[in-house]
């Protein structure tokens, strides 16, 4: 691609030179083929310079590969996407729902019907983040909130959530985040197998993505920042979290990667080499109802909706981008998409985002351009 990404990166490279952070790396697909382009060093006070081996904590994208793992047990027979989750999950079992969105956790009914991978792989589960100052908020914010993966093992994680109401039928609110992990519990009692094996038998090893993995404990991150009216604060407790292997493998913001590989798991996706084109197709397309996709909306806006484990455009959105396009974005400074015709975009910074309002538009306008004149030949 030559000359075609130039904008971009001038763009990357101005980024870190304003001092939003001291380095990031990204990555670009266009008309099939590859770049990559690292800026700035490791940290504030760490001269190394960043490169496309650096390892990053990928946080939410980590769910763009736990909906693909999960994908890949259905695609086989192993799950179907239907399947009541108690089975594996007893704590799951005999569910009680709050008898409103605000009503205090002992004023509950039974559920309707049972939770199935569905409900979890597009957050129509009954339970997550809730934003509101309710009871449920209250109780669940230790539990259910990110950005770091829960300290607990997966059955004390799960026999806590088990002991609480859910905050909506099953199927009926869509609520952020703690899906994922819930489907991080469920899948290795399915599969009989470690998380962390079961990933590197059906994703990171038939793909090649040695940088791919849950936290070892031996990799040498860049520093992760927070953004402070005093300048860049280093999450010192985010970077502890992931400084060992965790006592909790989460798909839903736990796992660590590079920018290439990140590439090659999107390209693998949208070319249908990972999942049988249909199940692709279903993972990368509206699955929301119209009463569910409010609660989406609330969280991405209008013209957004949710698929399995990703988000999906379903609006004309912001000029560089189009309907169809689908990914996703991570807290700790992560970015990534794919457009219909295979296009693929990743960055990752050091630095998390400051609130739902925060965007990525730097480096998606001018890979936008590139795009145009890609296509303008």
């Amino acid at each position: 691609m030559p000359g075609l990404t130039d904008v971009l990166w001038d763009s990357l490279e101005a980024r870190v030179s304003s001092g939003w952070c001291p380095g990031l790396v990204a990555g670009v697909r266009i008309g099939g083929e590859v770049e990559v382009h690292a800026a700035g060093t490791y940290a504030l006070d760490d001269v190394r310079p960043m490169n496309p081996a650096t390892p990053f904590r990928i946080s939410s994208l980590s769910k763009l590969v736990g909906g693909a793992l999960a994908l890949s047990l259905v695609a086989d027979g192993t799950l179907d996407l239907d399947d009541d989750v108690s089975r594996w999950l007893p704590d799951l079992a005999e569910l009680r729902v709050l008898a409103t969105p605000d009503a205090p956790l002992a004023v509950t009914g039974p559920a309707r019907g049972p939770m199935t991978l569905r409900h979890l792989l597009t957050m129509t589960a009954g339970f997550g983040i809730d934003f509101g100052p309710t009871p449920y908020a209250a109780a669940t914010r230790d539990l259910l909130w990110g950005p770091t993966p829960p300290a607990l093992a997966p059955d004390e994680y799960m026999a806590r959530l088990g002991s609480l109401p859910l905050a909506a039928q099953p199927g009926d609110r869509w609520m952020y985040h703690a899906g994922a992990d819930v489907l991080s519990a469920l899948l290795p009692k399915v599969a009989g197998i470690p998380l962390r094996d079961l990933l590197a038998e059906r994703i990171t090893g038939p793909l090649g993505l040695a940088g791919t993995d849950f936290p070892t404990g031996q990799e040498e991150f860049p520093a992760a920042y927070e953004a402070t009216a005093g300048g860049l604060l280093e999450a010192a407790a985010y970077q502890d979290a992931f400084a060992s292997p965790p006592v909790f493998e989460s798909l839903a913001g736990g796992l660590v990667s590079t920018v290439p590989d990140f590439v090659s798991f999107l390209a693998a996706l949208a070319d249908d080499v990972l999942l049988p084109a249909g199940l692709g197709a279903q993972m990368t397309s509206d699955q929301l109802t119209d009463a569910q996709r409010p609660g989406f909306a609330e969280l991405a806006g209008p013209e957004e909706s949710w698929g399995f484990m990703s988000a999906v455009q379903t609006g004309p959105g912001a000029s560089w981008s189009e309907p169809g396009m689908w990914g996703w974005a991570g807290g700790s400074g992560t970015s990534a998409a794919v457009y219909p015709n295979g296009d693929i975009g990743v960055v990752f910074t050091q630095r998390f985002m400051a609130g739902p309002d925060e965007n990525f538009d730097w480096f998606w306008a001018p890979f936008g351009q590139a795009r145009s004149q890609a296509a303008s030949g």
